[in-house]
């Protein structure tokens, strides 16, 4: 018996101490939890919980709950456009991407009747979404991602002189999806293919369509503050091939014309009296 009295002093300072312990964590984890109240260089100030995102959101997203979180804001730095109750987000489509924690404010939202995710829910007013096949170096190795800006650049054959040519067709384009579809190969054989998606205008469309179709499509990614346009006359492979060689611009000759001089008709009419005959030449 004297043994065990040795040991309760032992077991109470264990559950004090793990008593204190717990009391502790638990003032700790509520100091820690968002309140309506921040407290600012020793003063109080009045808070205000507003909507962010609780995960990075790509643009055409569907906003669900578990997507959404509050954070406390002091009520003097309210974000314009912000929302407190995240149940009044959910089903609203985000037209322009959000990092996590990023407040979801009424401009990064499309229309309250836009149910429909994606896509169609980005493309402006007046544009059109074109997709073209490509690979890994028309992607440039993937850094060509959704919202980056491209030039696009076809190889096809001239018509006139059934020459090569490289040329600059759209400038400035918007990306607007990128993704891979599976495809069968000549084999039978489920083949990836990587898809972009455009955004353009109808006539930029035509273009883009008509590249794709008869030329070799590639992107020149582009800064997204350079909104500068380039116009460039094309590419060859004999004006490529002599620009790397260093030979200098051949002088144009201009070529021998001929001198229009117009042609003169003339006619001759026979005139006969009695037994006198005579000839008269008219100019046409």
């Amino acid at each position: 018996m004297g043994r065990w009295k040795a040991f309760i002093p032992i077991a109470l300072a264990l559950i004090i101490a793990t008593s204190g312990s717990l009391f502790l964590y638990n003032w700790l984890q509520s100091k820690n939890m968002p309140t309506d109240v921040v407290e600012m260089t020793g003063e109080k100030v009045e808070a205000v919980k507003v909507v962010v995102a609780a995960a990075n959101l790509n643009w055409g997203t569907k906003l669900k709950k578990e997507m959404l979180k509050t954070v406390p804001y002091m009520k003097e730095s309210l974000p314009e456009g912000h929302f407190s109750d995240p149940a009044k987000l959910v089903g609203r489509v985000v037209v322009t991407p959000l990092k996590m924690t990023e407040p979801v404010l009424e401009y990064r939202l499309a229309p309250e009747n836009v149910t429909t995710g994606g896509v169609s829910a980005v493309i402006q007013s007046g544009m059109r979404a074109v997709a073209v096949k490509g690979d890994k170096v028309i992607g440039i190795s993937g850094f060509i991602q959704p919202g980056n800006r491209v030039d696009v650049l076809v190889t096809l054959k001239d018509p006139r002189n059934k020459e090569e040519t490289t040329k600059l067709v759209l400038s400035n384009v918007q990306v607007l999806a990128a993704g891979t579809e599976v495809e069968e190969n000549e084999e039978g054989k489920p083949n990836p293919v990587d898809v972009y998606t455009l955004e353009v205008d109808p006539e930029q469309a035509e273009k883009l369509s008509l590249a794709a179709t008869k030329g070799k499509l590639q992107f020149a990614l582009r800064n997204m503050m350079d909104t500068e346009t380039v116009l460039t006359k094309g590419a060859t492979i004999p004006q490529t091939l002599a620009s790397l060689r260093g030979d200098p611009p051949k002088p144009k000759t201009k070529s021998a014309t001929k001198k229009w001089v117009p042609r003169t008709r003339s006619t001759t009419v026979e005139m006969i009296k009695g037994d006198k005959v005579s000839k008269q030449k008219f100019k046409m």
